[in-house]
């Protein structure tokens, strides 16, 4: 039975863009690193490997967002700007307070709606999904009441 859910990992070829972007909804830097030799190539089974990541947290100090550069080997391609009934992980999805404060912030950043609206979901929440650095998809949630 698992304690808690450690991280979400996304893979990125501008690591400063997805720093700015994370930053600027809200996570923390916690820290950069260099990931490299044997022992991380044994860990995601492709051999030598050289990754730089950043490891970003949520204000409330529960959520992880781990953002990996790959040097060696090189980046493959994945599902970027695949619609959300797309096989296997897609998106992760943020509560935020204010979301429209929170996309005019984020639209800076090149962020855009996926719908060309935000919908209410009875009156519990305000949603819509956003297309962030690299074509990344991201959820915003907004509680209501």
């Amino acid at each position: 039975m698992p304690v808690r859910m450690n991280n979400v990992g996304i893979v990125v070829e501008d690591l400063a863009a997805a720093i700015e972007f994370f930053g600027e909804l809200g996570l923390e830097l916690e820290g950069r690193a260099m990931v490299e030799g044997d022992w991380a190539g044994r860990v995601t089974g492709l051999g030598d490997q050289r990754v730089e990541i950043a490891m970003m947290r949520t204000p409330d100090g529960h959520g992880r967002l781990e953002l990996s550069r790959f040097l060696v080997p090189d980046v493959l391609a994945g599902p970027q700007n695949a619609p959300v009934n797309t096989l296997g992980y897609l998106r992760v999805m943020f509560t935020v307070d204010d979301i429209d404060e929170t996309l005019a912030r984020l639209g800076k950043h090149g962020a855009q709606l996926v719908s060309s609206e935000v919908v209410q979901y009875e009156d519990a929440y305000r949603l819509c999904y956003i297309r962030g650095p690299e074509g990344l998809l991201i959820g915003l949630a907004e509680e209501l009441g």
